[in-house]
């Protein structure tokens, strides 16, 4: 993985370009068909690919301990993810191996997973340990009948799983310690939206639109179009400074420190975003459900010390509240803005310039996966 900036190679960068009224460019352009936001096939390739990469399904902070479980549809396939008692987290798809009834719902701590409907029971590995009135199956082979197990990596605190035969690594390569384990869970979130998954994540690629659209709320705390930009295997950095960082002028390098003076937003192929801001950060995950649909699992997070100081939830809960009540909530309306603008025929393609880079990036790799996906069920002469 190649290194990402520091913070003092970052605080350069960005004081070099409030210097400049500059901001870091791209060297291409790239065309996306507008079909390609509302086509049924399209789509279903998307969800194929996004089936056979490994996707972020929760931070490592959502299952603390041994038992902690997470039963959530991902990309239409219900699966429940646990973290066993050696400590190893491991993904299976969410169906008893007696009559395919789903064994859990939502969120919980376990040492054992019973099924509803008739109550065979598996461990946290997977493996069936309990049949009632087992002679009325005779031969029955428990060894055969655990739960069917999906690929979990956990990395950079991060959760990831592949449901099918993967395509790629995806994310995993290029993933930083993101989320170290001092980090709590304080909030989730699930909402929808009636755009194209992809239209909402390209809002949070670029800071092209920050004074246009967030011009009461970020804006008059940062930049118009000043970012930093790190295009890193399939993933991509944008840092979105606010104004108080050149602040820093006046203090001696070595003590130079980013912490609430900007935004620094990890994109990860394909449909999730980290992002890190005054007091929290925030683990985006897009679940496409149509064309036009996108359902939202947000993770909020802190710090158990900031700045020496223990956690202040109360001081998180405020942060992350300005944030989905101002900038997302106006991130999310023009995305379905545009999802609703589809119909006019107005364009064939969306064009992302240089100040868009990281959202070329990103169409380039899942186009990239799509034609590979096509190679490979094309059937052979």
């Amino acid at each position: 993985m190649s290194a990402l900036l520091d913070d003092v190679d970052l605080v350069d960068r960005i004081l070099a370009h409030v210097d400049a009224k500059s901001t870091d460019k791209g060297t291409s352009v790239w065309r996306e068909p507008a079909a390609n936001y509302s086509s049924a096939e399209r789509f279903a390739a998307e969800l194929e690919v996004l089936r056979r990469v490994p996707m972020a399904f929760c931070p490592s902070a959502a299952l603390p301990e041994p038992g902690s479980y997470i039963a959530r549809t991902t990309v239409g396939t219900p699966l429940l993810v646990v973290r066993g008692l050696d400590g190893i987290v491991r993904g299976f798809r969410n169906a008893c191996r007696h009559r395919g009834m789903k064994l859990e719902e939502g969120e919980g701590c376990k040492r054992a997973f019973a099924c509803p409907y008739h109550a065979w029971i598996y461990g946290l590995d997977g493996t069936l340990r309990h049949v009632p009135g087992e002679e009325g199956f005779p031969g029955l082979d428990k060894e055969e009948h655990g739960l069917v197990p999906v690929t979990v990596h956990e990395k950079g605190g991060l959760i990831f799983v592949t449901q099918d035969a993967p395509l790629s690594d995806g994310a995993l390569p290029d993933v930083p310690d993101l989320l170290p384990p001092d980090y709590v869970l304080f909030n989730k979130l699930e909402f929808d939206d009636k755009a194209n998954w992809k239209l909402i994540g390209e809002t949070s690629m670029e800071g092209y639109h920050i004074k246009a659209l967030h011009n009461q709320s970020f804006y008059p705390y940062g930049y118009d179009n000043l970012n930093v930009v790190e295009l890193h295997g399939r993933n991509s950095r944008i840092v979105f400074p606010f104004r108080r960082i050149e602040k820093l002028r006046q203090m001696p390098r070595e003590e130079w420190n980013v912490q609430g003076r900007l935004t620094d937003t990890h994109q990860l192929f394909p449909n999730t975003h980290v992002s890190f801001l005054s007091s929290h950060a925030m683990l985006v995950i897009l679940e496409p459900v149509t064309p036009s649909e996108t359902h939202w699992v947000v993770y909020q997070l802190a710090p158990r010390i900031k700045n020496g100081k223990p956690l202040d939830i109360a001081e998180a809960r405020r942060d992350a509240n300005f944030v989905q009540d101002a900038g997302l909530t106006e991130d999310r309306q023009a995305a379905c803005a545009i999802q609703a603008g589809l119909a006019s025929g107005a364009n064939t393609h969306f064009t992302f310039g240089h100040y868009e880079q990281a959202i070329g990036h990103f169409h380039r790799h899942l186009t990239e996966h799509i034609e590979k996906l096509k190679f490979r069920n094309c059937p052979t002469a």
